[in-house]
């Protein structure tokens, strides 16, 4: 069975997804029967665009500018284009904007209106429009999946199907691997904030507007969407108290490593109530993880504290996420015909 994809964006979550693609397409044809064909990459200055499939090993082993390549469109918006190249998913990859979630949310209001199951790793428009775009989706019967706008690879908001006979009370997490990095490296090798900072920069970990990542807004987006997703609250960004990492010193952290505790970057949702800041914990606390590690504590009512730990930075992690979305939403669609 054949299904036609449109990926909008290609900065590093949509190049990795395009890697990842090239890699298990093969694996995905002999195991599901399932061909996928990469019809168009839409970019903020055109498109390359084939209707009939465009060759993943030009665009990925060769890495060139898609400007050089034949079936390039200057100009070409996908706004405009969603709804004129039959596409079956829509993967969008955007960069996050937390003012008003565009360009993203434009691109998923045309895609669902026009019956395109969408996939994407942006948080805006879940933490700014929750219910009115899930709503959209349901009436025009797409699947709308979002697994990698939180903790990457990490299986955080799939849980909610794990755990339907043991109702979820609160959140406590580390949300953010760019903020848990720079706090890390200051902690264990006495860098500091700025060094520490341009490190995680270059590993690729912090968003394309790295302040979403140090004032807080990159958590609070998370926690918005998993307070939504699996407490059933109604709440958006603007319901979070923020407070960010960029005011914590060297010698503060030197300092509060000698009384045994270390500062991460806490997200919560409690008792109806939102809170991104940094906050003291012991050093032998589940939550004390190192690196760019993302950690999420589900307090359940009946079978108590359920922890996921994982990668939760990173292009590639991004992009399994999305991978794994995108498997599940044509396994979906193959069995409901």
């Amino acid at each position: 069975m054949r299904f036609k994809i449109g990926l909008i964006g290609k900065g590093n979550v949509g190049s990795s997804f395009l890697y990842l693609l090239s890699k298990k397409r093969n694996y995905l044809k002999k195991k599901f029967d399932i061909e996928l064909s990469l019809n168009a990459i839409f970019k903020s200055d055109g498109a390359l665009i084939n209707n009939r499939g465009l060759k993943l090993s030009d665009i990925v082993n060769q890495n060139p500018n898609l400007k050089n390549l034949k079936h390039w469109h200057d100009n070409y918006a996908a706004i405009d284009y969603i709804s004129k190249n039959n596409f079956d998913i829509i993967i969008e990859s955007t960069p996050t904007n937390p003012q008003n979630g565009e360009p993203c949310i434009s691109h998923i209001y045309k895609a669902l209106i026009n019956h395109i199951d969408v996939i994407t790793s942006n948080k805006a428009p879940f933490f700014l429009f929750y219910k009115k775009i899930k709503d959209l989706a349901r009436k025009k019967n797409c699947f709308l999946k979002y697994d990698a706008t939180v903790a990457s690879c990490l299986p955080v908001i799939s849980i909610k199907g794990l755990l339907l006979g043991s109702e979820i009370m609160s959140i406590k997490a580390i949300l953010n691997g760019t903020s848990n990095y720079i706090l890390s490296k200051m902690t264990e090798e006495q860098l500091d904030f700025n060094l520490a900072f341009q490190m995680a920069k270059e590993l690729g970990y912090t968003e394309t507007d790295p302040s979403l990542d140090i004032e807080g807004l990159d958590s609070a987006g998370k926690i918005v969407i998993l307070a939504n997703e699996l407490l059933g609250w109604s709440k958006s960004i603007h319901d979070v108290q923020i407070k960010g990492i960029s005011g914590i010193s060297l010698q503060e952290v030197k300092s509060l490593s000698l009384n045994g505790q270390v500062i991460k970057p806490m997200s919560i949702a409690k008792q109806n109530k939102l809170l991104v800041e940094p906050q003291l914990i012991k050093k032998s606390s589940i939550l004390n993880l190192k690196g760019s590690l993302n950690g999420i504590i589900f307090n359940t009512k009946y079978a108590g504290p359920i922890v996921l730990i994982g990668k939760g930075a990173g292009g590639f992690e991004a992009a399994s996420a999305i991978l794994n979305n995108l498997i599940e939403v044509i396994l979906n669609r193959i069995q409901s015909v």
